[in-house]
């Protein structure tokens, strides 16, 4: 193979370092087939003159790629690609059973040549900076769960667009990203349409909104215009201090942390969830099917949104994809 057609244009302007750009120009061709396990590298001095690097520049380029490696050197003969294997970052904001369901679905989905990290940010920017700084240049594709702070946009500037996938949650993402979302919103009310003749038992319909919650604040949008529409009686509890179990209501709850709430204020009451109380959990488990006879959940697939993610690191194509809210209702409504 003619490796002279690998691209080594390095941009004497950019803020990324120059050994940063050959480190990226590299993985970029393993990635795309160019390079492959056992090619030769240009030499140190053919890619000084090639894109008028100095030696240090080059040689600590080389050693990164050594470190991950993704290179080896033979003495008196050079740098070879080590292997093939391509490695993606799975950057998520906190590790809960249903994202486990995602992770499952995504690695299970990719071949035996691909590896992934997963991380987690914790909705903490810092974390979030330090994880992509990090990973610069290292990974075939970047997935990525984003969260709801003013600097996300920026951090994620720095890395192509056709290498990321921003998943989950739309929030700082623009039309030129690639995506695979659920919809936080109008998808959630169209499902809790489909619950109207169910919650027609229950007086009163209480939205368990925690303070410490992270779930996207347009679900409180959606679910007022909901209320509104079916003349159900509402409120919304933000304080977990505050909660108290009344009969003939029924709860509708972003935190799992609140369902283990409810089932214990039940069993206090003595009332019974589907009959006395009612209550719709927002994301599914492999769990809530079993509590207590069956917990009701409204949520998207986490299996295919794995699955959609680990479709666009091995396609070469743009993704734009919104994953489907459903509603299964148990023993719980």
């Amino acid at each position: 193979m003619n490796k002279s057609i690998i691209s080594l244009t390095i941009n004497h302007e950019s803020d990324i370092p120059k050994y940063q750009q050959l480190v990226n120009a590299i993985n970029d061709a393993i990635g795309e087939n160019i390079l492959q396990k056992g090619d030769a590298l240009p030499s140190v001095n053919k890619i000084c003159k090639m894109s008028k690097l100095s030696r240090d520049t080059v040689f600590k380029a080389y050693s990164i790629l050594k470190e991950n490696g993704v290179i080896e050197s033979v003495p008196n003969k050079g740098y070879y690609v080590a292997n093939e294997t391509k490695k993606v970052l799975l950057l998520l904001d906190t590790f809960k059973a249903y994202k486990e369901v995602l992770y499952h679905s995504f690695v299970n989905n990719l071949p035996d040549n691909i590896i992934t990290d997963v991380q987690f940010h914790h909705y903490n920017i810092d974390n979030f900076k330090t994880i992509l700084n990090n990973a610069a240049g290292k990974y075939y594709k970047y997935v990525v769960m984003t969260f709801n702070n003013d600097e996300v946009p920026s951090v994620l500037a720095d890395i192509d667009n056709d290498k990321l996938l921003l998943i989950d949650w739309s929030v700082h993402s623009n039309t030129s990203n690639n995506y695979v979302f659920q919809d936080f919103g109008n998808s959630f009310y169209e499902a809790l349409k489909e619950a109207v003749d169910v919650f027609r038992k229950y007086k009163e319909l209480v939205f368990l909104y925690p303070t410490y919650t992270y779930h996207p604040i347009e679900t409180i949008t959606y679910f007022k215009k909901y209320c509104e529409l079916f003349q159900f009686k509402y409120q919304i509890v933000t304080d977990p201090n505050a909660f108290s179990l009344q009969k003939d209501a029924a709860y509708i709850s972003t935190s799992d942390r609140m369902l283990g709430v409810f089932l214990e204020q039940c069993k206090i009451k003595n009332l019974e969830p589907g009959v006395d109380v009612g209550f719709l959990s927002y994301n599914e488990t492999p769990m809530k099917k079993f509590i207590y006879k069956g917990i009701s959940v409204i949520s998207t697939d986490f299996k295919e949104l794995g699955t959609k993610a680990a479709e666009f690191v091995l396609q070469e194509k743009p993704m734009q994809y919104y994953v489907p809210t459903k509603l299964i209702i148990r023993e719980s409504l």
